[in-house]
């Protein structure tokens, strides 16, 4: 492409167009800056809901990313994950097991084309997980925060 200005191959005109048409709309929304304010809007909104139902984030809230928030899973025994995760997807909410962390993890992203009202949505979706499930407190195990607090140190 670069001596002849052409494709090698058929060129990936889809590919190109949906390119062209993502950086409008990166514009349009303010670039950069009002896109990562975004983010962390939703992640702020997700983190003070989360919090109010019960849930802990592995991380203290200085070290926390606008992109993904990891949450500990709740030591009470009627939490399982696999229940949680088929109960948010059948709400239209994916979410991540945490496979990074020493202790029982999961999380949530905050990006994309999602606003606040969706960050509630998605903690009221968790809420009612919790409460199908017979889960009445949503705390970790004292082993995560100690997790947190060597994380954090």
């Amino acid at each position: 492409m670069e001596t002849s200005g052409q494709w090698r191959y058929t060129p990936p005109t889809h590919v190109v167009a949906a390119f062209i048409e993502a950086l409008k709309v990166h514009e349009v929304e303010g670039g950069v800056a009002a896109r990562g304010q975004r983010y962390a809007n939703n992640r702020d909104v997700l983190v003070a809901g989360m919090r109010d139902i019960g849930f802990e984030t592995l991380l203290d809230a200085s070290w926390l990313s606008p992109i993904i928030v990891t949450f500990f899973s709740p030591a009470d025994p009627k939490f399982d994950f696999g229940q949680f995760y088929e109960l948010m997807k059948n709400q239209g909410y994916i979410i991540y097991p945490g496979k990074l962390t020493a202790v029982n993890s999961f999380r949530i992203g905050c990006i994309g084309r999602m606003d606040t009202a969706v960050m509630e949505d998605v903690v009221t979706a968790a809420g009612f997980a919790l409460a199908t499930m017979g889960v009445v407190d949503a705390a970790p195990p004292p082993d995560a925060l100690t997790e947190r607090q060597r994380l954090s140190g």
